[in-house]
């Protein structure tokens, strides 16, 4: 594990057992044909959902370009074109209290079909806005639709994927944000040109494309085994887990290994759970997890990306360009560069622990706001077309910074940080605070912008700075672990010790005889003897010429030859 510095190097963490499993596991995940099938199905179900925030984003960045835009809502300014920005936000704010009721009543697949079909309804909505009332609404109708999506869809995705290719999977979550908004600047781009309303109503009607995916695909792929195993259907949990986790193999070490460790880990989260919001704040390690996730969710609004996603046109006007041209082809460049190596930046994460990640991208960011305000205040005084220059490399420069972090960990950190039992109302918590600082900065930063112009990124290099020592001084260190030994990451040592005693206990019972040294590098299995898995018996009368079950239950296995094992 990476060494850990600052108030952070405390946090505990479960013996990791199931871990030193996976790594001995050499097959790369493109040689298995039912996990190929998985993640290929993830990607419009899961890693797509983000796609309808870029598109959003970007969408209503690039109608500001467009005159027939402008003329038609009466070319909107301060108050009024901040709240057109900031509704989408609203409407997440306002969904947030109802979205983990749907996640873990119903599951994480209904909760993203929900969540989409509200969606679509706010994009038809949007397309044919009669005016600028109609067209807050429709931003707020689809906000409302998002949370639904992103909190399931994330939350899925950790639950789903294979433990060696889960940080991958939740850092490209986040990552295809920039496929919505390369689409939305091309296709707002190239709709620019048509002097019709038109030109604004096709790309909101194209919003409720990636919605349309989710809807079609996402009863193809498996619920959560954490979500059945919560609510007492271990069996299709196993069965999902052997398919796609060990190829069909029932046998498998592994899928008995991730099954014991992830059921007795959830039992003993809801034995200390009340499954309500007072959970939140019941113990001091669930109360770190809160201010850990509601500041994550202020950094990733805060960090001046607003400014660049919602209001490029008139950064771009203060650094004296107006051709509408010259901004619609700036932003879709920004946009294939910020899909290029956020995507990049993704696929690395398992190489480097997320502490190091995540102060590498606050400190980066602080260099590059403070460049770019040097820049700023020389052309508007001086007016030298070298500082506009400037300007524009720090706006491309910035994009990486913030993906290094910001982007590429977010979900990742937050799926490791919360415990299933939890983790939907984290992730909640964690996009309150989001929406509602992007509520906040996109209906100021207009007004900032035109009242103290290039003064105003001053705040943001002031709060970069804060996050810096946040980070250093509160982040945890989740990397190279499951999930399940991350569960009781900030809990007392007795708590820790009771779940790696049950683990054991549990692991023990299912894979036979394992020798249990947590001060050695590996796990020894007694190996002279095939295992045998738990198997069903069925106690049956005959009467009437049929087969009746009277009994049915469970019992486990043990090694071949051993004088208890049980045949069903």
């Amino acid at each position: 594990m990476a060494p850990q510095i600052g108030n952070a190097a405390k946090a505990q963490v479960a013996d990791p057992v199931l871990t030193r499993i996976v790594q001995q596991d050499r097959t790369p995940w493109y040689k298995k044909r039912n996990l190929r099938v998985l993640y290929a199905l993830l990607l419009p179900c899961c890693i797509g959902i983000e796609m309808t925030s870029g598109f959003d984003s970007q969408m209503i960045n690039t109608v500001q370009i467009s005159p027939a835009w402008q003329t038609y809502f009466n070319h909107p300014e301060g108050a009024l074109l901040g709240i057109i920005s900031a509704a989408y936000n609203l409407g997440a704010i306002c969904a947030l209290p109802f979205v983990p009721y749907v996640n873990d009543s119903y599951g994480r697949r209904w909760a993203i079909f929900l969540g989409s079909w509200i969606m679509v309804v706010g994009a038809l909505v949007q397309a044919f806005s009669m005016g600028p009332a109609m067209y807050v609404v429709a931003r707020w109708i689809l906000g409302f639709g998002i949370p639904f999506c992103i909190i399931a869809g994330s939350s899925l995705m950790g639950e789903l994927a294979y433990p060696k290719e889960r940080p991958i999977m939740t850092s490209l979550f986040n990552a295809l944000y920039f496929v919505g908004a390369l689409v939305a600047a091309g296709v707002s781009f190239g709709t620019q040109h048509l002097n019709s309303d038109w030109a604004w109503r096709i790309p909101s009607l194209l919003q409720a494309g990636p919605s349309m995916l989710q809807i079609i695909f996402i009863f193809f792929i498996p619920e959560s085994p954490r979500f059945l195993i919560s609510k007492d259907k271990r069996d299709e949990a196993y069965r999902i887990l052997v398919h796609y986790h060990a190829e069909g193999n029932s046998q498998s070490d592994f899928a008995l290994a991730e099954m014991a460790q992830i059921e007795s880990t959830i039992r003993l989260e809801l034995q200390y759970s009340q499954s309500s919001w007072r959970d939140m704040i019941s113990t001091p390690g669930m109360r770190k997890r809160v201010l850990i996730g509601s500041f994550l969710g202020l950094f990733t609004q805060w960090s001046g990306n607003t400014l660049i996603s919602y209001y490029l046109s008139d950064l771009l006007k203060l650094i004296g360009y107006d051709d509408p041209n010259f901004k619609g082809k700036v932003n879709v460049g920004l946009n294939s560069w910020n899909l290029v190596n956020a995507v990049a930046i993704s696929l690395l994460v398992r190489r480097f622990p997320r502490r190091v990640m995540y102060l590498t991208c606050a400190t980066a960011l602080l260099c590059c706001y403070v460049g770019w305000t040097v820049a700023m205040q020389q052309f508007l005084d001086r007016h030298t077309q070298v500082a506009a220059k400037i300007t524009i490399f720090f706006i491309f420069a910035y994009q990486p910074c913030y993906n290094i972090g910001y982007n590429a960990l977010t979900y990742t950190f937050l799926v490791e940080l919360f415990p299933y039992a939890q983790r939907a109302r984290g992730i909640t918590i964690f996009q309150f605070f989001g929406r509602s600082a992007g509520f906040f900065t996109t209906f100021v930063n207009p007004i900032g912008l035109r009242e103290v112009s290039w003064r105003w990124l001053i705040t943001y290099c002031c709060w970069l700075a804060f996050e810096i020592i946040f980070i250093y001084l509160m982040f945890p260190e989740t990397y190279g672990r499951t999930l399940e030994e991350l569960a009781f990451l900030f809990e007392t040592d007795a708590r820790a010790e009771q779940v790696r005693q049950r683990v054991e206990k549990q692991l023990q019972r299912e894979l036979g005889e394992f020798d249990f040294d947590f001060d050695k590098d590996s796990v020894n299995r007694r190996s002279d003897t095939p295992l045998v898995p738990r198997v069903q018996v069925r106690t049956t009368v005959t009467a009437g010429g049929r087969d009746r079950v009277i009994d049915e239950r469970w019992e486990t296995g043990g090694w071949a030859g051993d004088d208890h094992t049980r045949w069903s």
